[in-house]
């Protein structure tokens, strides 16, 4: 009897349970314990970048930074459309901020060393989060599918489902801040997995997710 073989797709979402399961032990064992510095430029690279790595290379077996489309080509074209697309968000986060609290909180309670702190810290959280999300998970279901709609609606609701282990460990979110967080999780992953598509590049996502990030520590937390 023949076996039966696994399809491109299923083999990619068995690397992405595995990050899921590896993330989530780490959360519940660590919760939110360690500093943010050590989550985001070393648990979370090596969790989430470690198993795409090793099935592109041995599976694939092509080049890595091109099977995620982190490209040079149209390298300035595409940051600039992602820095533009990312301070709409970070100033429609102020505005909501503003009109809750009567005061934009980033311009009275940060200073310029925390703004870079956090601002570094927002771009290696979205680094690990959209090359798994956008650059491993979306390019290949639409790879396969051809099917725009279908293939974001997916990768959007794996991406929300990835977050579950911090949203739910993290005490400073709660009530009505925690479906915040949860909703604008959901259209950031919708609006960066279309874009994305549309670009073709990786980077227009991370750049767009890192203002995104910034607008959580500066405006919300």
């Amino acid at each position: 009897m023949m076996k039966n073989k696994l399809s491109s797709v299923q083999k990619m979402l068995n690397v992405w349970a595995i990050v899921l399961i590896l993330w989530a032990v780490y959360r519940v064992y660590f919760q939110t314990n360690l500093p943010a510095w050590f989550d985001e430029l070393f648990a979370k690279p090596v969790i989430y970048l470690t198993p795409i790595y090793y099935y592109i290379s041995t599976y694939e077996k092509s080049n890595f930074l091109e099977s995620i489309d982190l490209k040079t080509k149209n390298l300035k074209q595409n940051v600039l459309f992602g820095i533009g697309i990312g301070v709409v968000f970070f100033l429609t986060g102020a505005i909501v901020q503003y009109f809750k609290s009567g005061e934009i909180l980033l311009l009275g309670s940060a200073s310029l060393f925390q703004i870079a702190y956090f601002s570094f810290i927002a771009f290696a959280s979205s680094f690990s989060e959209e090359i798994l999300s956008r650059g491993f998970v979306l390019k290949r279901l639409y790879e396969d599918s051809k099917n725009v709609l279908s293939s974001v609606f997916f990768a959007s609701f794996l991406f929300f489902f990835l977050h579950i282990p911090i949203l739910f460990s993290n005490p400073n979110l709660h009530g009505l801040v925690l479906l915040q967080v949860m909703a604008t999780d959901i259209l950031l992953s919708f609006a960066v997995s279309f874009l994305y598509l549309q670009r073709r590049n990786v980077i227009v996502p991370i750049l767009i997710h890192a203002f995104y990030n910034l607008n959580l520590y500066l405006l919300i937390s």
